[in-house]
C-alpha cells in the first residue's frame, strides 16, 4: 500500500511541470481575451478548478482541455504545445495582458521576422500585434497586421477568430480616421453576434463600446447613446474592470456632447471600479480624462487635483508615455488659468516625452497647447514653428481632427499678424480636411 502512494505520489510529481506550462498558457490565453476565471469554467467546471490549474496544482483531461480551448476559440493543442516558439510567444501575450504594449509588439514582431511558423501561429502573432499596435495608436500597421490575420483565420474556417482580429483592424481604422470603413466592419461583427456566433461573454460589448465611440466622434451623439444603452443592457454579469471600462466610454460619449455632469458622474463610477480591480493605469488615465472635464467646466483647481493624481499614478508606474498626455493637460489648466510660464513649462515637457515615446496624438496635443501659449506671450514666430512641424505629423499619420484643429489655430495666428492671404489659405485647407473627415 505504502509502495503505491509511493508511485503515485512520483506520478505526481512527474506531471508537475507539464501542469505548470499548461496552466501558464491558459492564464496567457484567457486573460489575452478578457475572461474571468468564473466565465472561463461556466457551464462545466469551477472558478477554483480553472484556478488550480492555472497555478500548475492539477493537470487537466483532454475532456477539459478541449472545453477550454473551445471557450477560447483556440486549438486544444495550443494549451499543450512546449516548444522554444510557444514560450517566446506566451511572453508576448503575457506583456500584453498586463499592459506593456511596446514591449508585445516588439515581442510578436521579432517572432514574425525571425521564426519560421506555421500559417495558424503567423495568423494568431499577426493578431497580437495588431492589438498592440492599436493599443499604441499605430492605426496603419495595425491595419496591415489584423487585415493579414483576418485572411488567414478565414483561410482556415476560423469564424471567431477572424472577428476578433476585424476587431482589430476596425480600431485600426477609426483610429486613421477612416469611419466609414471601421463602421462598416464593426457593424458587420455585430451582425453576426446577432445572428449567433459565439465569442467571449464581453466580445459584444466591446463591439458596441467601440461603435458608440465611431459615432461620438462623428457628431451622432444620439445614435452612440442607443449603442451604449444596449451595451448597458449586457454589462452586469462583467467584472469590474470590464465594467469600468464600460463606464468610461459612456463618460466620454457625454462629454463629447457637453453633458459635463453626466460625464463625471460616470467617469467617477469608473475610476472607483477601476481602483476596486486594482487596474492602476486605466485609473490614473480616468484621473487625467477627469481633470480635462473639469477643465472643460472650468474648475481649475478640481482639475489641477485630478491631474496631479493621475501624474503621481505615472511616475511611479514610470509610464512616459501616459505622462506626456498629463503634462498637456497640466499644460492647458495652467494656460486657462493665464500663468503662461507653467503652461510653457510643462508643454515643453509634454512635448519632449511625446518625441521621446513616439506617441503621435500627444506629440500633437502638447504642440497646439504650447503653440497657443506661445501665441498668449506674443511669440508669433514660435508659434507658427511649433504648429508647422505638427501639421506635417498629423498629415503624415492621417489625424484629421487635429490637423483641422491645427490648420485653424495657424490661420488665425496668421491674420492676426496681417496676412490675410495666407489665413485664407490654411482656413480652405481646414475646411477640405473637414469636408474629407465627415465623408468617412
Amino acid at each position: 500500500m505504502l509502495n503505491m502512494q509511493r508511485v503515485a505520489r512520483s506520478h505526481v510529481e512527474a506531471d508537475r511541470p507539464l501542469a505548470r506550462r499548461i496552466g501558464v498558457r491558459i492564464r496567457a490565453e484567457r486573460l489575452q481575451r478578457g475572461l474571468t476565471q468564473a466565465q472561463l469554467a461556466e457551464g462545466r467546471y469551477t472558478k477554483a478548478y480553472v484556478s488550480a490549474l492555472e497555478n500548475g496544482h492539477i493537470k487537466p483531461s483532454m475532456a477539459a482541455l478541449n472545453f477550454l480551448a473551445g471557450r477560447m476559440g483556440i486549438p486544444a493543442t495550443t494549451l499543450i504545445g512546449d516548444d522554444g516558439s510557444r514560450w517566446s510567444r506566451l511572453e508576448a501575450d503575457l506583456r500584453l495582458a498586463s499592459g506593456d504594449w511596446q514591449t508585445a509588439a516588439d515581442a510578436y514582431s521579432d517572432l514574425l521576422a525571425s521564426e519560421p511558423t506555421s500559417t495558424a501561429v503567423r495568423a494568431e502573432l499577426l493578431k497580437g500585434l495588431s492589438e498592440a499596435l492599436c493599443r499604441l495608436e499605430h492605426g496603419a500597421e495595425a491595419v496591415r497586421a489584423a487585415s493579414e490575420a483576418a485572411d488567414l483565420f478565414a483561410a482556415a474556417g476560423r469564424t471567431a477568430d477572424v472577428a476578433r482580429a476585424t476587431y482589430w483592424q476596425a480600431n485600426g481604422l477609426y483610429l486613421l480616421e477612416n469611419s466609414m470603413e471601421a463602421r462598416r466592419l464593426m457593424s458587420g461583427i455585430l451582425e453576426q453576434l446577432r445572428g449567433g456566433l459565439r465569442l467571449e461573454p464581453d466580445f459584444k460589448i466591446r463591439v458596441l463600446i467601440a461603435l458608440a465611440g465611431i459615432e461620438t466622434r462623428d457628431g451622432n451623439g444620439d445614435v452612440a447613446i442607443s449603442y451604449l444603452e444596449e451595451a448597458r443592457g449586457l454589462s452586469p454579469e462583467l467584472d469590474d474592470r470590464r465594467r469600468a471600462t464600460f463606464a468610461f466610454t459612456l463618460a466620454i460619449s457625454y462629454r463629447e456632447l457637453g453633458d459635463y455632469e453626466g460625464a463625471l458622474s460616470l467617469g467617477l463610477q469608473a475610476l472607483s471600479l477601476f481602483q476596486a480591480s486594482e487596474s492602476r493605469l486605466e485609473a490614473a488615465s480616468v484621473e487625467n480624462s477627469l481633470a480635462l472635464v473639469y477643465l472643460d467646466r472650468g474648475s481649475l483647481d478640481l482639475a489641477r487635483e485630478q491631474a496631479a493624481l493621475a501624474r503621481q499614478e505615472f511616475e511611479r508606474l514610470g509610464n512616459e508615455r501616459w505622462l506626456s498626455h498629463v503634462a498637456d493637460t497640466e499644460a492647458m489648466i495652467a494656460l486657462q488659468a493665464g500663468d503662461l510660464d507653467l503652461a510653457a513649462s510643462r508643454g515643453s515637457d509634454a512635448l519632449a516625452l511625446a518625441h521621446k515615446t513616439g506617441n503621435q496624438k500627444a506629440l500633437i496635443d502638447a504642440a497646439l497647447t504650447l503653440a497657443r501659449t506661445r501665441r498668449r506671450k506674443g511669440d508669433r514666430a514660435g508659434a507658427v514653428e511649433l504648429l508647422e512641424e505638427a501639421v506635417g505629423v498629423a498629415r503624415e499619420h492621417g489625424r484629421r481632427m487635429q490637423l483641422e484643429a491645427l490648420l485653424g489655430e495657424w490661420a488665425d495666428i496668421v491674420a492676426d499678424g496681417g496676412d490675410l492671404a495666407r489665413a485664407y489659405e490654411l482656413t480652405r485647407e481646414a475646411l477640405a480636411v473637414s469636408r474629407a473627415r465627415n465623408a468617412t
